[in-house]
C-alpha cells in the first residue's frame, strides 16, 4: 500500500499547494446568509465592495507561496455522513497520511471505513416527487461546493479546510483497506470510499439524495456535492488537509526575499 500510494500522495500534495497557501471554504444549507453573519459581527455588508483587476496588474504582483519542495508531509481526512429522521445513518470516511523517509521519498498509508445502520420503521423523510439534479456536471479547477435541496427542515454542509504549519505529521500507523463499502439490507442506503492512483472518491446514497466528494490531483479539482430531496435530513461533507512545511532558516528567508526582489526588478 505504501508503494502504490507514494506517487499519488506526492501528486495530491502538489495539487493542494497549487490550490491555496492556507484556505477555508464552506457552504451550508439552512444556515444564515453571509450578510446576516457580517451584521452580527458589527460589519456593514454594504461596505464590502469588489473591484475587478486586469491581468496586466495581477502579473506585476509578487509574494510567497508554498511549493511542493517545501512540503515534508501531510494528512488528508475526508468524511461524508447522512442521518435520516427515522434514525438510519450512512458514513464513509478515510485518512491518507504521507511523510518523507530518510531518503527524502514520500511514504503513504491509507485507511478507510464505511458504515450503514438500519433505521426504525417509519418515515425516512424522502420525497419521491422532489427532483435535484445537475450538480454532477459542475467542474472547476480548484474547490467546488454544490448544495441542491428540495424539501424542508434539512441541514446540509460542505466544508474544506487546508492549513500549513511546522508541526510534525503523526506516525503512519497501521495501513487499512484502500476502499470500503457498506449497504443496508434492502440496498437503499449505501456508503463507499476509495483511494486510488487517480484520486479519491467518497459517496453516500439514500432514498433522500446523495453526498459525494471527489479529489482529482491530475486536474487540480476538489468537488463536494450535496443533493437532498426530502425533509428533516442531516448531511455533511467534510475535508481537512494538514500540510507540514519544511522549516526555513532566517538566512534562507533573506535569500528568498532578495531573489524575488531581483526577479521583480527585471520586469
Amino acid at each position: 500500500m505504501k508503494r502504490h500510494l507514494s506517487q499519488f500522495g506526492l501528486a495530491l500534495c502538489t495539487t493542494m499547494c497549487g490550490l491555496t497557501s492556507g484556505a477555508f471554504a464552506a457552504e451550508t444549507a439552512g444556515m444564515p446568509a453571509a450578510s446576516d453573519i457580517l451584521s452580527t459581527r458589527g460589519l456593514d455588508p454594504q461596505m464590502l465592495k469588489v473591484q475587478p483587476v486586469d491581468d496586466d496588474v495581477l502579473s506585476q504582483q509578487t509574494g510567497k507561496y508554498a511549493g511542493s519542495s517545501m512540503i515534508s508531509g501531510f494528512v488528508l481526512t475526508v468524511l461524508s455522513q447522512w442521518q435520516a429522521p427515522n434514525g438510519a445513518t450512512a458514513l464513509a470516511q478515510g485518512t491518507l497520511t504521507a511523510v518523507q523517509n530518510a531518503a527524502g521519498q514520500m511514504q503513504a498509508t491509507v485507511s478507510t471505513l464505511a458504515k450503514v445502520t438500519e433505521g426504525a420503521l417509519g418515515d425516512t423523510g424522502a420525497n419521491p416527487n422532489a427532483q435535484v439534479n445537475g450538480g454532477q456536471n459542475v467542474a472547476v479547477n480548484g474547490v467546488s461546493q454544490v448544495t441542491q435541496v428540495a424539501g424542508d427542515r434539512n441541514l446540509g454542509s460542505n466544508s474544506a479546510v487546508i492549513d500549513f504549519n511546522n508541526n510534525n505529521v503523526a506516525s503512519l500507523g497501521t495501513a487499512g483497506p484502500a476502499a470500503s463499502t457498506a449497504t443496508n439490507s434492502t440496498g437503499t442506503v449505501k456508503a463507499g470510499i476509495a483511494f486510488g492512483s487517480n484520486g479519491v472518491t467518497v459517496a453516500v446514497q439514500t432514498p433522500a439524495g446523495i453526498a459525494t466528494q471527489t479529489i482529482k490531483p491530475g486536474s487540480a479539482q476538489i468537488a463536494q456535492l450535496l443533493q437532498i430531496a426530502g425533509n428533516s435530513q442531516q448531511v455533511a461533507n467534510q475535508l481537512q488537509l494538514h500540510l507540514q512545511t519544511q522549516p526555513m532558516s532566517a538566512a534562507m528567508l533573506r535569500q528568498v526575499g532578495v531573489l524575488q526582489a531581483l526577479q521583480s526588478s527585471r520586469r
